[in-house]
């Protein structure tokens, strides 16, 4: 309920329930919570070494991964270039509004952003996130992402929330109560099929390109749900406007209340978007030490002499961080 969110300042607040204030305080840093290891604060530590004790002698750990984490398999972003798709904001097309205006266009793009995410394979810091959740008991990452890379990566369900769903899932756009979990169908349906062309490099792909028109697609062709027989069949994403899954933020924070966490790992995401902006500052408050894994330096900057930081492409770096816990993988995160 809203009468229970905590104000937007920057006092200190008893743990929980933060999260549900940012979505009123969109503006408040990642760290403004955290008030303990702020003042005075030295450069993060950089040891691998070090971190790998850690990680060694930690029981509680929880991650929050962003796209940082896929970037080495080589998916686009969400925005593309420009951040635009056929001349539209890609923002503009991830809404409930979008998807009732004009459901073929929402769904072309969905389509296509599926079937790159199905092309892409999971890379040695999707593996090694995984391994990590199969050697710790108490091990939890939340996901930002969307794309399915650390589900086919083996990372088991029960240590995994995805935050903003996947794009694997499908749902019913009438809320009968329809979800189809891991669906790997590509292309979704057969009309979707012009989003599931490959093209060579050098060649730009039809639908990609907003001088030629988009393909015409009948509303009774596109997917429909198999349950109720009226609604159509919706990505099974989280879209602007739409709340999270409360069932699932509660269980993230009756994890983070249960008790004293070892370890918080922040992979590829500035963590400023909400929930993901305040689970870093309750991890803190129940003592966890953070490590951040980034290519950008900037994400160092509230670190403090007690954290670590590891700037660079997260493929490269978690499988060194995890080897004292899962030994020394390959490529294959064999």
């Amino acid at each position: 309920m809203l009468l229970a969110l905590r104000p937007c300042t920057s006092v200190s607040y008893p743990l929980l329930s933060f999260h549900r204030m940012s979505y009123l305080c969109p503006h408040r840093s990642l760290w403004t919570r955290q008030t303990k290891y702020l003042q005075n604060a030295m450069a993060p530590r950089t040891s691998i070494a070090e971190f790998r004790e850690l990680a060694k002698s930690s029981d509680r750990i929880l991650a929050l991964c962003g796209a940082g984490l896929s970037a080495a398999s080589g998916l686009p972003t969400f925005r593309g270039a420009g951040g635009l798709w056929r001349n539209h904001q890609s923002t503009s097309l991830a809404t409930p509004e979008a998807f009732e205006a004009d459901p073929a266009l929402v769904w072309l793009f969905y389509a296509w952003r599926k079937h790159m995410a199905l092309q892409a394979k999971p890379n040695p810091g999707h593996y090694a996130l995984a391994e990590l959740a199969k050697k710790k008991e108490n091990f939890l990452c939340l996901s930002q992402n969307v794309d399915g890379l650390s589900p086919r990566a083996g990372h088991p369900d029960s240590k995994l929330r995805l935050l903003h769903g996947s794009i694997l899932d499908v749902k019913c756009f009438n809320e009968c109560g329809y979800v189809e979990r891991h669906n790997l169908t590509d292309p979704p349906c057969p009309a979707l099929a012009p989003a599931s062309e490959d093209y060579p490099a050098d060649q730009t792909m039809p639908l990609l390109d907003p001088s030629i028109p988009a393909p015409k697609i009948e509303l009774k062709d596109l997917p429909h749900c198999p349950n109720c027989k009226t609604g159509l069949l919706r990505p099974g994403v989280v879209w602007f406007g739409e709340p999270l899954d409360m069932n699932m933020l509660d269980d993230v924070d009756n994890w983070i209340a249960r008790g004293k966490i070892d370890l918080m790992i922040v992979v590829g995401t500035s963590a400023a978007v909400s929930p993901a902006a305040a689970y870093v500052g309750d991890a803190q408050e129940m003592g966890a030490i953070v490590a951040v894994v980034n290519p950008d330096p900037d994400s160092a900057d509230n670190l403090t002499s007690r954290d670590f930081f590891f700037q660079g492409d997260a493929a490269e770096i978690l499988p060194l961080l995890f080897e004292g816990v899962i030994g020394t993988m390959d490529n294959q995160g064999e």
